[in-house]
C-alpha cells in the first residue's frame, strides 16, 4: 500500500511553520491515541502514521530531504534505516515519540483526562556508540563488530530478581495496577490525581527475596560484541539502530536499543563534497603546456587520465562513477580532479636559464585573470 503524503497526513500546506506542524499532530494523535482507543487497529495505525509524517516533518534536515525525493529518500525513525519508509516503526517507537514532546509535563493524564500508566517492567536503557569510518569504508559499505559494555540479564535468577526459590506477588500498595491514586475535594468537585507506586516503582509486583548476585535487579554488567552492517553511501551525522542492543530492563524489563552513530575520518587525498570526492593533482609548467598522460588515485584503485595540452591551473576533470555511492538508492557520485600547476621553489642554472629564455618569448603581458576554482568548482556540482 502506497504512502499517504506525510503533508497530507498532518493536513497542513507544504508552507506549514514548525509550530503549525506540531499543533496539527498533536491534535491528530490525542484523537487516534492507543490508550483513548483500546483495541482500535484503526485507530493505532492512524496514530503510527501522524507519528511518522510528524518525526520527520518537525525536523529541518529530514524534511528537506523529504521535500526533494519524498518517500524515496526521507530518513526514518532512527536515521537512514527508513530512507525506504518506516519498516521498522512500530507502535513503541510511536508511543515513545509522543512522550517525548507532549508527555513531560504531568504525564497523560492532563492530555486525556484518564490515568494510563500500566504496570509491568521498565524498558532498558538506550546506548550510543560513535563509528569510525574511513572514506573507503563508506564507498564499499561493511560490516563491523563492535564491543559494547552493557547491563545484562542476571544468570542466577534469569532476569526476574527474585532469589532462587523465593517467589514474587503483586504488590499490596497498588494491587499490582503500578499506580497510586489520591483523591481530594474543593468547591470545585473531586479530583483524581495518578502517581507511580513509591513501592513498586511502576512494575505491579514485589519480590520476597532479592537475588543476591544482583541485588534484586535482576541485571548485572556485562561486556560482548555485535555485527553492524553499514550500507555504501553514509556520512557522519547518519546513525543506525540496532534494537534490543542495549541495556536490558531491571527484573525482566524489555532492553533499549543501541545507536551507532557514523563519524566519517578525514581522507589523506580526498575532500568529500556531497557525494562526489574531491582531488587535488599538481603538475609542472611542461605538462601543462604539452600535455601529459598521468595517473591518479580513486577509491577504486589508480587510473590514467589524459591532460590537453593548455590545461590552465584550476582546470577540473571529472571521472564520472568514481565518487561515493548515493545512499540506499542507485548510482554514485563523480571524482572531481583540479589541476594546479606546481611552481618550483629553487632552480638549478640550467632551469633557471631556460625559464629566462622562456620569459623573452612569453613578453611581459599577463594572460588575462581567470575565475577563481571554488566559482568553477560550484558550476561544475550546479551549486
Amino acid at each position: 500500500m502506497a504512502k499517504r503524503d506525510y503533508y497530507e497526513v498532518l493536513g497542513v500546506g507544504r508552507d506549514a511553520s514548525e509550530e503549525e506542524i506540531k499543533k496539527a499532530y498533536r491534535k491528530l494523535a490525542l484523537q487516534y491515541h492507543p490508550d483513548k482507543n483500546p483495541g482500535d487497529k484503526g485507530a493505532e495505525e492512524r496514530f503510527k502514521e501522524a507519528t511518522e509524517a510528524y518525526e520527520v516533518l518537525k525536523d529541518p534536515q529530514k524534511r528537506g530531504q523529504y521535500d526533494q525525493f519524498g518517500h524515496a529518500a526521507a530518513p526514518g525513525f532512527g536515521g537512514f534505516e527508513g530512507f525506504r519508509g518506516f519498516e521498522t516503526f512500530d507502535l513503541s517507537d510511536a508511543l515513545r515519540a509522543f512522550m517525548r514532546d507532549f508527555g513531560g509535563f504531568g504525564g497523560l493524564d492532563d492530555l486525556f483526562g484518564t490515568a494510563t500508566r500500566r504496570a509491568g517492567p521498565q524498558r532498558g536503557r538506550d546506548l550510543q556508540v560513535h563509528l569510525k569510518l574511513r572514506l573507503e569504508e563508506i564507498a564499499t559499505g561493511i560490516e563491523k563488530t563492535i564491543k559494547l559494555k552493557h547491563l545484562v540479564k542476571c544468570s542466577s535468577c534469569g532476569g526476574g530478581g527474585a532469589a532462587p526459590g523465593s517467589s514474587t506477588g503483586s504488590c499490596p500498595q497498588c494491587g499490582g495496577s503500578g499506580e497510586e491514586r489520591h483523591i481530594s475535594r474543593s468547591i470545585f468537585g473531586q479530583f483524581v490525581k495518578a502517581s507511580t507506586c513509591r513501592r513498586c516503582g511502576g512494575e505491579g509486583r514485589t519480590i520476597d527475596k532479592p537475588c543476591p548476585t544482583c541485588r534484586g535487579e535482576g541485571r548485572r554488567s556485562g561486556t560482548g560484541t555485535i555485527k553492524v552492517k553499514v550500507p555504501p553511501g553514509v556520512t557522519s551525522g547518519n546513525y543506525i539502530t540496532v534494537r534490543g542492543a542495549g541495556d536490558v530492563g531491571p527484573r525482566g524489563g524489555p532492553p533499549g536499543n543501541l545507536i551507532v552513530v557514523i563519524e566519517e575520518l578525514e581522507h589523506k587525498d580526498f575532500r568529500r563534497h556531497g557525494d562526489d570526492i574531491v582531488y587535488e593533482l599538481p603538475i609542472s609548467f611542461s605538462h601543462a603546456a604539452l600535455g601529459a598522460q598521468v595517473v591518479v588515485p580513486t577509491l577504486e584503485g589508480r587510473v590514467k587520465l589524459k591532460i590537453p595540452p593548455g590545461t590552465q591551473s584550476g582546470k577540473l576533470f571529472r571521472l564520472r562513477g568514481k565518487g561515493i555511492p548515493h545512499l540506499n538508492s542507485y548510482g554514485r557520485g563523480d571524482q572531481l580532479i583540479r589541476v594546479f600547476v606546481w611552481t618550483p621553489t629553487k632552480l638549478s642554472p640550467e632551469e633557471r636559464e631556460l625559464f629566462e629564455q622562456l620569459l623573452k618569448t612569453e613578453g611581459s603581458k599577463p594572460p588575462p585573470a581567470d575565475r577563481g576554482f571554488f566559482d568553477r568548482l560550484r558550476e561544475t556540482l550546479g551549486v
